[in-house]
């Protein structure tokens, strides 16, 4: 388990923020879900198990010889049974963070999973999780349904009363990525080809709660420091935008230190964490301290490495700007220094050189006075 993953499950693990999560993403703002309605549950409560199996035949097993193309063999009786073939990458999977929501006497039950890269069998898997779920459910009645005496025997076989009933499931996925390009319901997933249309019609579908984070527009509807996580991840690429919402909400000068820590992670800038600034209330950070230090660093960076280095590409997301300053003048230095070599450097052409912005300018340039043997001939060729 990765350390992002285990940062984004402690991070919505805090109630008030799993809360104004399911409010925001699911009731449009409006407070659905208190704080105080959360009870804990066990992630392995929705458990997902993939097992491969390998190749059936040609395995030098003798199991597998009397395989049939469809994977059964046929049992000393005649009758046909599963090839019992060597299991690979048994894998379980577990929810990444589950919680039961009270409603009166009524409780719902509202999972999470977190990813980063877009899972082409989601359907299925949250299907798995939320069967899961219900089975678990269905369980704890039929132990209680066994010890009545007043069932009848179809309810007794059953382990489910006619009046039994499931508390509801629903899983919401939470998408960091760029672009979700995988399915959002079980029939995407199904090849439905050639299947007649009176049978197609009747194959049951299963649809999934999804999220695009990047994509989240009206963050206006959380409550606590929800909102700021998915505005950096939105704002991710785009720097200006960043440090503008940055300088603008203050939330960000006062901020909780597992929300910084977060979207550091999230927008993948490790160098905050390493800016990383408490303000004068104990245990918040100041980001718009943190952010003004890494463009200073930038820019230092920037002149330093002058025109050999350049620029370093994303030192921190939103402060390349930073670096390009801090590159643009060391190669403006590097020029006027040898310049000054063949003498003092005219007004204008001074003028000329400090006001160029164009990096692919000034590296011709700086090639031109390092060739040139006056002033004069430089300033005639730039």
């Amino acid at each position: 388990m990765g350390r992002e993953d285990l940062q984004k499950k402690g991070y919505l693990y805090d109630p008030e923020r799993f809360a104004d999560l399911v409010n925001g993403v699911v009731c449009a703002g409006r407070q659905v879900i208190m704080a105080s309605d959360l009870t804990d549950m066990d992630t392995q409560t929705g458990q997902f198990s993939i097992a491969a199996y390998g190749e059936i035949g040609n395995s030098g097993d003798n199991e597998n010889e009397s395989a049939g193309s469809d994977g059964l063999s046929e049992s000393g009786n005649g009758s046909r049974s599963r090839n019992k073939t060597k299991r690979t990458n048994l894998k379980d999977r577990h929810r990444d963070l589950v919680r039961r929501a009270a409603f009166g006497v009524n409780f719902m039950v509202i999972g999470i999973e977190n990813q980063g890269e877009t899972d082409y069998l989601m359907p299925l898997r949250c299907m798995s999780y939320d069967t899961a779920e219900y089975e678990r459910q269905a369980v704890q009645i039929g132990k209680k349904v066994k010890n009545r005496k007043d069932v009848t025997q179809a309810e007794f076989l059953s382990g489910f009363t006619k009046d039994s009933r499931l508390a509801p499931c629903v899983t919401i996925v939470l998408y960091y990525g760029k672009d979700w390009d995988g399915a959002t319901a079980l029939r995407e997933i199904l090849n439905l080809e050639s299947i007649p249309p009176e049978l197609k019609d009747e194959v049951n579908d299963y649809k999934i709660h999804l999220c695009e984070v990047r994509k989240f527009e009206n963050t206006e509807v959380f409550k606590t420091d929800v909102k700021q996580v998915f505005d950096c991840l939105r704002y991710a690429e785009e720097p200006d935008k960043l440090q503008e919402l940055i300088k603008n909400d203050p939330s960000y000068r006062q901020m909780e230190s597992d929300t910084y820590d977060v979207i550091a992670e999230y927008t993948k800038t490790n160098e905050l964490m390493k800016v990383k600034t408490y303000s004068e209330k104990e245990g918040k950070v100041d980001m718009c301290k943190a952010i003004a230090e890494l463009i200073e660093r930038g820019r230092r960076d920037g002149i330093e490495q002058g025109i050999e280095q350049g620029i370093e590409q994303g030192i921190a997301q939103g402060m390349e700007k930073g670096r390009i300053e801090g590159k643009l003048a060391g190669m403006v230095s590097a020029i006027t220094e040898l310049l000054e070599d063949s003498g003092q450097i005219p007004q204008r052409v001074l003028d000329l050189i400090q006001n160029q912005d164009d990096p692919a300018t000034l590296s011709r340039w700086h090639k031109l006075a390092a060739r040139a043997g006056s002033i004069a001939e430089f300033e005639q060729n730039m």
